[in-house]
């Protein structure tokens, strides 16, 4: 069911993997406020079944209640997705901008490392840029145990472009983020479309599952702005809409780095067992 076309539609997206922490808290909030009076979503971005556990996705939807947050049933889960994100990958490669990988992280490590004019290797949304040691091959020649990357440059000539921009509605807002087609080639490159046994990767789910689901505000911390770019170009060559975006402050620990999941003292469920009320974690963060 749709919402209405003057309100919002947000999303949270954890894994389950571990437990929320503050940082996943402020995140869920500010997807919820934003969404008022519109909807708010829960799905669950469960791909990688080799990390995920069915007891992180119970304790996720605990938290969520116990701080005061709905949304409707059933979840969307990523693990029952999987034919949606490989008609994707068909039509991305019927358009022959994609090809399979065989490289580990240590072959591109290797190649990164070779010397060139002293140079160090860039770090993209992902990482290292990719070096483009696989672009030459075929998808007819892809195996079980190569993954899928987008060929960055073909893309964007096929999108006809020589930029990609975005509306972020709290940084800079009115005022749209643009990123130069070569920037992008050299900055975020041939990114991974899809893993190795898993079907899809980060970037290709999040784009089809928010065009599904009628996401028309996408929250989520700073540390994905760079991401986002991927994202848009992904909408566009999918012809699925192109989202507003919210890019929200991270959360950090007292010397400044983002929390993660195995930062289990700032784990929501031991603020409840300590006693804390969810008044007193919104206070925490602002809310």
């Amino acid at each position: 069911m749709a919402c209405g076309a003057d309100l919002n539609r947000t999303r949270l997206a954890p894994s389950p993997t571990g437990p929320l922490h503050l940082g996943h808290a402020f995140a869920a909030l500010t997807a919820a406020r934003l969404a008022d009076p519109g909807q708010f979503l829960l799905r669950i971005e469960d791909i990688d079944q080799s990390r995920c556990r069915p007891e992180y996705e119970t304790l996720i939807a605990r938290d969520l209640h116990w701080l005061g947050l709905n949304w409707p049933q059933p979840v969307m889960r990523q693990s029952e997705r999987l034919p949606a994100y490989q008609d994707a990958l068909d039509r991305l490669a019927a358009l022959g901008l994609t090809y399979p990988c065989q490289c580990r992280r240590a072959d591109i490590r290797a190649a990164l490392s070779a010397p060139q004019e002293g140079a160090a290797p860039i770090i993209g949304p992902d990482g290292p840029v990719y070096p483009g040691t696989c672009r030459h091959r075929s998808m007819t020649d892809a195996g079980p145990e190569d993954a899928i990357r987008l060929n960055m440059a073909r893309a964007l000539q096929h999108l006809g472009t020589d930029e990609i921009a975005f509306l972020d509605e709290n940084i800079t807002p009115g005022i749209p983020h643009r990123l130069s087609a070569s920037d992008i080639i050299q900055g975020i490159g041939d990114v991974v479309l899809a893993r190795r046994g898993m079907g899809s990767s980060y970037h290709l789910s999040v784009v089809v599952d928010d065009a599904a689901q009628g996401i028309t505000l996408i929250t989520r911390g700073k540390d994905l702005f760079d991401s986002t770019y991927i994202h848009v170009i992904l909408q566009k060559l999918l012809q699925l809409p192109v989202p507003r975006y919210h890019h929200h402050r991270l959360i950090r620990d007292e010397s400044g780095k983002r929390l993660a999941k195995r930062d289990d003292a700032r784990a929501l469920g031991l603020y409840r067992d300590e006693g804390r009320s969810p008044d007193e974690i919104r206070q925490m963060l602002g809310f």
